[in-house]
């Protein structure tokens, strides 16, 4: 076998260059051919394959942009605040506190803590999301499709998140519900939840982080997706430095439990000398 030896290895290893790039991170980020920000501010550009995951740490003030290319994936999130991990995405308080259930551009995703972890500041789906869900987990893959493990033919969103989390020093326990972009979800006059699908190919949204952020992403199938293959194809990354939402900002002032939850995080940084 050509890769019965070590220097048989290492040359199979090497002609898989650039066979891979479409499901690859672009290093450096500013090699991405066609970046939507000044030249040289890109800091994360990839391409996740369908039923694989990404993570990375950003700063405060980088914009993040979401985009489904061919019309199948869906971008499963959770956010943490760097260095404070108790502090996290939390889907309930996103909902309840903007008294709506559906995520659209100009909404906040919300911290347990009542601060703004990133603002939604477009999308191009028509709200084409879901808060309510979550992901998809091992039990519910393998009763779906044979199987959930990670690196299985249909790895579950939350298994998936378990390795992003642990390459960040988190555990399991530090894993809340996620949010889900591309494949929406309603919910019906009954109480039902009902799945209404992609918005189509190359829908976008992009977020803005209010803080420091690690993020954790998963693209598989929505849990109520009710095709019986699984099916999940790529979904593209890519984020910029800019700069965080200020007083002044149609967003900041937007509505009254907005502008609460952004003088909470303003306070908090605040006091970490962060202006």
């Amino acid at each position: 076998m050509a890769t019965a030896t070590t220097y048989g290895a290492r040359d199979h290893a090497r002609a898989q260059a650039g066979t891979e790039a479409r499901t690859m991170p672009v290093v450096p980020a500013t090699d991405w051919p066609d970046p939507p920000c000044e030249a040289g501010h890109l800091v994360w550009a990839e391409t996740v394959a369908g039923g694989s995951y990404t993570h990375r740490a950003v700063a405060r003030g980088t914009e993040i942009r979401l985009t489904d290319p061919d019309g199948d994936a869906c971008a499963h999130l959770l956010l943490h605040v760097a260095g404070r991990p108790w502090e996290r995405l939390n889907t309930a308080d996103t909902v309840k506190v903007q008294w709506n259930a559906y995520l659209r551009a100009g909404q906040l995703l919300l911290s347990s803590h009542g601060r703004v972890l990133a603002s939604l500041v477009t999308d191009t789906t028509d709200g084409r999301h879901d808060a309510l869900c979550a992901t998809s987990t091992l039990a519910t893959n393998t009763a779906r499709y044979g199987d959930g493990a990670p690196h299985s033919a249909s790895p579950a969103g939350r298994e998936l998140l378990k390795l992003a989390a642990l390459k960040n020093g988190l555990d399991p326990r530090d894993l809340p519900p996620s949010l889900s972009f591309f494949q929406g979800v309603v919910v019906r006059e009954d109480g039902a939840l009902e799945f209404t699908g992609s918005a189509g190919p190359g829908g976008s949204v992009t977020l803005r982080a209010e803080q420091d952020l690690t993020v954790l992403i998963a693209n598989v199938p929505h849990p109520l997706d009710p095709r019986p293959e699984y099916t999940s194809t790529p979904l593209e990354v890519l984020a910029w430095t800019a700069g965080p939402t200020a007083p002044g900002d149609p967003l900041w002032d937007a509505t009254p439990e907005g502008r609460r939850a952004f003088l909470n995080t303003a306070e908090l940084l605040a006091s970490k000398g962060v202006r």
